[in-house]
């Protein structure tokens, strides 16, 4: 593995010592010709599989067609995934971003647009979880339950508030006149992949109605079939007034989006907010191809299967000390705090997977990998155990 200089960039990421040139379907390549499992799909994007040939046609037509016109004009590319998109969320409108927080920026922008408007100046507070993460402009940091990334930074936006994760009564003492929504993730993906408890997540829906407040669900990392249901609340019985999604959207091209119910989503006006490059039509025919694909493949179904072989594989590993997560959104805790160690191994072995906490090392493959593949990652696994 060689890395190539990276003078001209600013130190942001602390890098792995592998330059990619090359991927398909479940397989990265460097620049010595060795293969890679990649089991951490670009951090839950690469949905489909590396370079995917709908995805490419579907731009290469899109990008010979027209490429941009600005949010002053229509495309029908934009148009179709809205609908398109309203119609597996169960939500009503969208707004399209560039990514994850540029739509959770709109999701709050959003939600305090609406309280001013049937509440008053004073509904504008954001109650969200620790251990959270909704990104890293200065309002969703703000949001983001993790006060080591926040320290930088402040001082923060105000109006924002975090409480424990699972404690239904401290949120209930804290939603008040002031309380415009109340943000959260189903799976707290960069939190160490911790599923919410699904009785808590409908209490917190319960409390929601009952004060008028509304409930935001990131699904930005769980989303687009990552826990084997286009979203990740649709298994739960429960629905959102709002909702993000991005990463695996458009397999690797840059796109998010903010939903909304009809009543929520009428309270911007033109002019409350806006993007030069959300939903450009390059990018939206790149998202529909990704949906077609997921629906026409079965890889909601494939998710759900290769999930409960990988969980089953994972768990019989030495050193692995529980399983979690849900769909192809999961994490192995480990026994001891060695989790860099673990994924700096398993890139040795040809494994793709990164540490979200010292403990627990990351898996979200494609929704399209097989089962050979999901063995082949669990061996590789063993070794990088060893």
């Amino acid at each position: 593995m060689t890395a190539l200089p990276m003078n001209a960039l600013m130190d942001t990421y602390s890098r792995s010592e592998v330059t990619f040139v090359r991927g398909e379907g479940s397989w990265l390549y460097d620049d010595q010709g060795k293969d890679y499992l990649d089991f951490l799909g670009g951090l839950a994007v690469v949905a489909i599989g590396h370079a995917h040939p709908a995805v490419t046609a579907a731009v290469a037509k899109q990008m010979d067609t027209l490429v941009h016109v600005s949010n002053l004009y229509s495309t029908e590319p934009m148009i179709t995934l809205a609908e398109r998109l309203a119609d597996i969320s169960g939500l009503d409108r969208v707004f399209f971003t560039n990514d994850g927080a540029t739509a959770n920026e709109a999701a709050i922008k959003l939600a305090r647009r609406y309280g001013q408007k049937h509440f008053g100046p004073d509904r504008y507070e954001v109650i969200s979880l620790l251990d959270s993460f909704h990104g890293r402009t200065l309002a969703t940091l703000a949001a983001t339950g993790q006060p080591g990334k926040q320290a930088t930074f402040q001082p923060l936006p105000a109006g924002f508030i975090q409480v424990e994760a699972g404690n239904l009564e401290v949120l209930t003492q804290l939603v008040d006149q002031r309380t415009a929504a109340v943000m959260l993730e189903t799976v707290q993906a960069e939190g160490g992949v911790i599923p919410l408890p699904d009785d808590y997540l409908h209490e917190v829906r319960q409390l929601c109605d009952a004060t008028g407040t509304l409930l935001i669900i990131d699904d930005v990392q769980a989303g687009v079939g990552r826990t084997g249901e286009w979203y990740s609340w649709q298994s739960l019985g429960i629905s959102p007034d709002i909702a993000t999604t991005a990463k695996a959207l458009a397999n690797g091209l840059p796109i998010g989006a903010c939903l909304a119910t009809e009543k929520v989503a009428s309270a911007f006006a033109p002019g409350d907010h806006g993007t030069t490059f959300g939903g450009g039509p390059v990018i939206c025919s790149a998202a529909l191809a990704v949906l077609d694909i997921i629906e026409s493949e079965g890889f909601l179904k494939n998710c759900r299967a290769r999930s409960s072989q990988l969980q089953r594989g994972l768990s019989l590993l030495q050193g692995v000390k529980q399983v979690r997560g849900k769909g192809l959104l999961l994490a192995a805790q480990l026994d001891h705090e060695r989790a860099n160690e673990v994924a700096s191994s398993a890139l040795q072995h040809g494994l793709v997977v990164n540490a979200v906490r010292p403990d627990a090392i990351r898996f979200t493959p494609p929704l399209s990998v097989t089962a050979d593949e999901v063995e082949l990652g669990i061996d590789r696994f063993r070794q990088a155990l060893a």
